[in-house]
């Protein structure tokens, strides 16, 4: 199977602008995501799909000095990015991780697109519905003809924005499969490893500062071992735990109403 792995990144962040460019040790956010994800054995070909807007410049000189294949197309419209990288390198099914997730586990990302490729039936698979594993370890898998279908179909400008919401709400038309943390635990709402403010670039920082000079392939239990020793470094972004961006158009996603009913029960 052609796999293609897309790492989604831009320089105009509107809540924390540059965050990828922002230094974890020397290097940008963006080059210690790069370097855990091409740690993961199944993403077939890497590609870091970015903006045509001149200030994403850096991020195309970024993968030049990195050899890393990079696509350049709509600012806000990733919908189209994804499916024009995916029948340029000729794609059966693409990967979406988006640049937001420097702490991302190179096993979880493998977990996910192995439960894809065992289950042929699957259209979409991700580990977000429900979402069990600390939020910021994000990974969705889909054929490229379910890509293609919703590339074509799509019309709210959040389901172009964010790429794959229109495989949840038609979930009547494509096959979903998720999966869950092996461990039967839930943090999704609890650890925050994701970036979008100040407090999570200091919080991420620091997981880097205290793991990657002992192991710089630290993954998931280092950080759980981690922040049990000094649960201080969880109080660094602990306030925006159970954040995310759809909370604003909870009245149009259907889908996540069921899986938070999943999750917490009916509350009515």
């Amino acid at each position: 199977m052609n796999i293609i792995t897309v790492i989604q990144a831009r320089i105009s962040s509107t809540r924390l602008p540059g965050k990828v460019m922002l230094p974890i040790l020397g290097k940008p956010l963006l080059n210690r995501m790069i370097e855990r994800v091409k740690n993961a054995k199944l993403i077939g070909n890497l590609v870091v799909a970015t903006s045509t807007n001149q200030e994403d410049d850096k991020i195309e000189e970024l993968c030049i000095n990195e050899n890393l294949n990079c696509y350049r197309g709509h600012l806000t419209d990733l919908l189209d990015r994804h499916y024009q990288v995916a029948k340029r390198f000729n794609a059966e099914a693409v990967v979406k991780i988006p640049s937001d997730c420097p702490l991302i586990d190179p096993h979880i990302i493998d977990r996910v697109i192995q439960s894809y490729i065992e289950n042929e039936e699957y259209d979409y698979v991700s580990n977000l519905h429900p979402a069990t594993y600390p939020d910021g370890n994000d990974v969705e898998i889909f054929s490229f003809q379910a890509l293609e279908h919703a590339w074509r179909d799509a019309t709210k400008d959040f389901e172009r924005e964010h790429t794959t919401p229109f495989f949840w709400e038609h979930n009547d038309t494509f096959t979903i499969g998720n999966v869950e943390w092996e461990t039967g635990l839930d943090m999704s709402n609890s650890l925050r490893f994701t970036i979008d403010y100040e407090e999570d670039y200091r919080f991420i920082t620091k997981v880097f500062e205290e793991l990657h000079p002992l192991n710089p392939n630290f993954g998931l239990n280092d950080i759980l071992k981690l922040v049990e020793q000094k649960p201080e470094i969880v109080e660094i972004n602990h306030k925006f735990a159970g954040t995310y961006w759809y909370d604003k158009h909870l009245d149009e996603l259907k889908s996540i109403e069921e899986y938070k009913k999943k999750k917490f029960g009916d509350s009515n």
